[in-house]
């Protein structure tokens, strides 16, 4: 196994890498610097885009000209060509010390993504979803920080978590209507670092990925939820991770190089970095 650092750029906090299998590019944020980035597999060809305000997640479109975003103060439609952003709903105007957090989407084109309370305090969001025709629906409320939102390789179960609680739940997922149904405990989070559940992904096995940030650990639960492997990275504060590259073999890490809140420590000089890792299997 390997592990590089395929961009040394300092996020203050990188999140929500997404893989485009199409155009072959690794697309990635930083939450509180307000920019949305992509790159190729090797970490060159580099682009960005400045949204002018926190970004927690987004989903490209299919047109390829842009991308769903989900910001501090709502959901809008960025056009690439011009950076234009286009208000689609912005459903917690009445929660200043809220902002948009961790989303993804899932075969059928919906945007799942949920909000979090910036201060990290009160259960003061919800998860949302955006179907195909941009209307907006809330699937659950009193969340603190919404996290790790994927699916099974079915598609029929959604798991979600509320990092502070110290547990990723799953749900029954009804791939006709994006409902959801049957919530349940999958795993609880070892906490005893420091650590909470951070950003997920799935792999082809069924297997959940969960970056568990503060902790400087990546987790692979079975599909029962047990822990089946745990990868130790050069940094603490491991935010999320997502399979790419030309064979879908490398996991790409993002990181953050400033913690939102004061009460954790500075990181390793490797802080913020854009990681992958090679050869894991």
């Amino acid at each position: 196994m390997r592990i590089e650092v395929l961009l040394d750029l300092k996020t203050r906090l990188g999140e929500s890498p997404v893989w485009d299998v199409e155009q072959q590019r690794l697309w990635w944020v930083d939450s509180l610097d307000g920019r949305l980035f992509a790159c190729n597999a090797q970490g060159g060809a580099i682009k960005s885009w400045d949204v002018r305000q926190k970004i927690g997640s987004f989903a490209l479109r299919q047109s390829g000209e842009g991308a769903v975003v989900a910001l501090q103060n709502g959901v809008h439609l960025l056009d690439f060509a011009s950076g234009e952003l286009t208000l689609l709903h912005h459903p917690e105007a009445d929660r200043p010390f809220n902002r948009l957090n961790d989303g993804k989407v899932d075969r059928q084109g919906r945007f799942l993504f949920g909000s979090m309370d910036m201060r990290e305090e009160e259960p003061s969001g919800a998860l949302y979803r955006l179907d195909a025709d941009l209307s907006l629906h809330v699937l659950k409320k009193g969340i603190i920080v919404s996290n790790a939102p994927c699916w099974s390789p079915s598609g029929d179960t959604f798991y979600f978590a509320d990092t502070w609680t110290g547990e990723i739940c799953a749900w029954d997922y009804n791939t006709a209507t994006g409902d959801l149904s049957g919530e349940r405990v999958f795993c609880h989070v070892d906490r005893s670092e420091g650590g909470a559940a951070d950003g997920a992904t799935v792999d082809s096995e069924g297997y959940l990925w969960n970056a568990l940030v503060y902790a400087g650990k990546l987790v692979r639960y079975t599909p029962e939820g047990k822990v089946d492997r745990i990868i130790e990275m050069p940094v603490k504060k491991v935010t999320s991770v997502m399979f790419g590259g030309e064979n879908l073999d490398v996991l790409y890490v993002t990181s953050m190089a400033q913690p939102p809140l004061p009460r954790f420590p500075e990181d390793n000089q490797l802080r913020g970095s854009l990681f992958a890792i090679y050869d894991w299997a």
